[in-house]
């Protein structure tokens, strides 16, 4: 259960830098972007690793570069989903996609897994 929290704050933080960098990336307000970490959490647990499975010749062919693409996929349907939060479209969902992937790599780098 810490570690979801721990996972859904990083992503929180991830989303928020994402808001701010990427152009047509929002939030409504603060609770928005708390559940849509949140909802995102369990959009990757949930429907990424089906996607990632029935997508995988695509990702072996692009050298996972397809990646990108199931990221801002799964980024998407959150935004779909929860109505304070806007992706306006495929390239916004790709630099969000890459936002919040570089701030979860760094926060698994510098935050210890005690598990």
């Amino acid at each position: 259960m810490v570690r979801f929290i721990v996972q859904a704050v990083v992503t929180a933080l991830g989303l928020w830098l994402a808001s701010a960098i990427v152009p047509g990336v929002g939030f409504t307000g603060q609770w928005s972007l708390i559940w849509a970490a949140v909802l995102l959490g369990l959009v990757n647990a949930i429907v990424r690793p089906i996607l990632t499975i029935l997508t995988f010749p695509l990702t072996v062919v692009t050298f996972g570069l397809f990646l990108l693409i199931v990221n801002a996929a799964t980024i998407g349907l959150t935004a779909m989903l929860l109505k304070g939060f806007v992706v306006d479209g495929l390239w916004a969902g790709i630099g969000a996609a890459i936002v919040t992937g570089t701030v979860s790599w760094l926060a698994a780098i510098l935050i210890p897994d005690r598990s």
